[in-house]
């Protein structure tokens, strides 16, 4: 798990992220939606210096506020970086449920959604160590706040949308552990 160190400042926090979505998200083709807002340069980074889940809950809810209220063009997506609050996963995972319920209790179901990334992500069903968890670790644990209209939008450009985690699987197999690492975008084994 990767925790931030004090003294690490906001930059090196985004910096780091920036290169996992770079080399793995993009590089890997993990998610074929985005790097077209990475070129546009239509992702919010946002790192949060909350310390309680109560904290993030209102820093969350001020960027899904912002992103509602923000032309597409301008933002498309916002990646909240939270390096300092729910570094357990299973608290990180809890926490998906509250972060659902803020989504829907400022009516903006249906107009964005969350997506979850954490440095020790596990899919349920998995071991901690198994390959296939890789598709959703990044450095720091992440919320990322999506537009509806932009999901459709990728989903038609996409034949068949919902073989994208089988083929991230396939791409993480034939990776394996050595080759992620060799990725340098964090977390390790």
């Amino acid at each position: 798990m990767s925790t931030a160190n004090e003294n690490v400042d906001d930059d090196a926090i985004i910096a780091a992220t920036r290169r996992w979505v770079d080399r793995a998200v993009i590089g890997l083709n993990l998610c074929p939606f985005a790097k077209a807002v990475q070129v546009k340069d239509q992702v919010r980074y946002v790192v949060s210096h909350a310390r309680t889940p109560e904290s993030l809950l209102d820093t969350l809810m001020d960027e899904l506020q912002l992103l509602a209220d923000t032309d597409p063009e301008q933002v498309d997506t916002t990646l909240l970086i939270h390096p300092y609050v729910l570094q357990d996963f299973l608290d990180f995972n809890e926490f998906l449920d509250v972060a659902d319920a803020a989504v829907e209790d400022m009516s903006l179901d249906g107009e964005l959604q969350i997506a979850s990334f954490h440095p020790d992500y596990q899919f349920a069903d998995t071991d901690p160590n198994d390959i296939e968890n890789f598709t959703n670790r990044s450095p720091y644990p992440v919320l990322q706040l999506l537009r509806e209209d932009s999901i459709d939008r990728a989903v038609e450009a996409i034949p068949d949308a919902a073989e994208i985690f089988e083929k991230n699987i396939e791409t993480m197999e034939q990776l394996g552990h050595e080759g992620w690492d060799k990725l340098d975008v964090g977390p390790a084994r």
